[in-house]
């Protein structure tokens, strides 16, 4: 019997993509799924969009609320506390997956014990088409953590059992937008590894308005995050300095920040 996948999905302010990306679910060539989403405090029709959803597939979508506005960590641990599947798959409202996605990554699960993560390369888009894409290392050891994260977040499905010997994602302000780098980190640390699909399953919304998401407190956080992998996962000492990097790249202009991130993914 198929094993089911509980997608966790935190939606926040997301009405103009949220429909297509849960139609990506539904047109998912595996079948047996539920999708958990978690309102995070949306102040546009995102809710009314979700709650149709629900009302249109009994049983297959659920809707959580936040009364306010809490962070995806957060909203992410609500979902997978709810959560009944056997395996924890990531969606993002307003990103895209290929209708493949979910039969290939229970594939590798299914017949690889010893990966508790799988990922997969992805694509980023915007409003002009496709712009790049990413190229991950199949298996990541611990070293990897030192350039940049191991596994893309969004397109990632996990052994639940993995999620719950770690407590899900650390709630903590010094971790937003950094909760995944966090999460396998722990993961690591407990002796599981995982693998990334070199093929691209899924397409991330990366525009103009992405890149302004992206502060210099979030960069002070990415820091923050690679020094706790530095001393869990006993990185060489050396990692201390490299992982000012993301301090640096703040500091850079915005239009230059952008050139560069476009050029690394071509």
């Amino acid at each position: 019997m198929s094993k089911l996948i509980s997608v966790i999905m935190g939606i926040y302010n997301c009405e103009e993509y949220l429909e297509d990306a849960l139609n990506c679910i539904v047109n998912q060539t595996y079948t047996n799924w539920e999708v958990i989403m978690c309102d995070d405090g949306s102040n546009d029709n995102t809710v009314s969009i979700a709650q149709k959803f629900v009302d249109n597939f009994p049983g297959k979508f659920r809707l959580l609320k936040n009364e306010q506005n809490m962070g995806l960590n957060y909203t992410l641990n609500k979902c997978l506390f709810e959560a009944k599947g056997e395996y924890i798959a990531r969606m993002d409202g307003d990103d895209l997956c290929s209708p493949e996605r979910f039969q290939k990554e229970v594939e590798i699960l299914d017949n690889n014990k010893e990966f508790a993560i799988v990922s997969s390369n992805m694509k980023f888009f915007d409003e002009n088409g496709v712009w790049g894409e990413t190229h991950a290392n199949p298996t990541p050891t611990k070293y990897s953590f030192i350039k940049s994260t191991p596994f893309i977040h969004a397109p990632c499905m996990v052994r639940k059992d993995a999620y719950l010997a770690v407590d899900g994602y650390t709630v903590d302000k010094k971790l937003l937008r950094v909760e995944d780098y966090h999460l396998w980190t722990k993961m690591y640390a407990k002796g599981y590894k995982g693998y990334n699909i070199q093929e691209c399953l899924y397409q991330m919304r990366d525009d103009r308005n992405a890149q302004g998401r992206r502060s210099f407190k979030s960069r002070l956080n990415e820091t923050h995050a690679h020094n706790i992998a530095t001393k869990m996962l006993k990185l060489p000492l050396y990692t201390y300095i490299t992982n000012l990097t993301p301090i640096a790249k703040g500091l850079i202009p915005g239009f230059v920040y952008k050139a560069i991130h476009r050029s690394t993914y071509k």
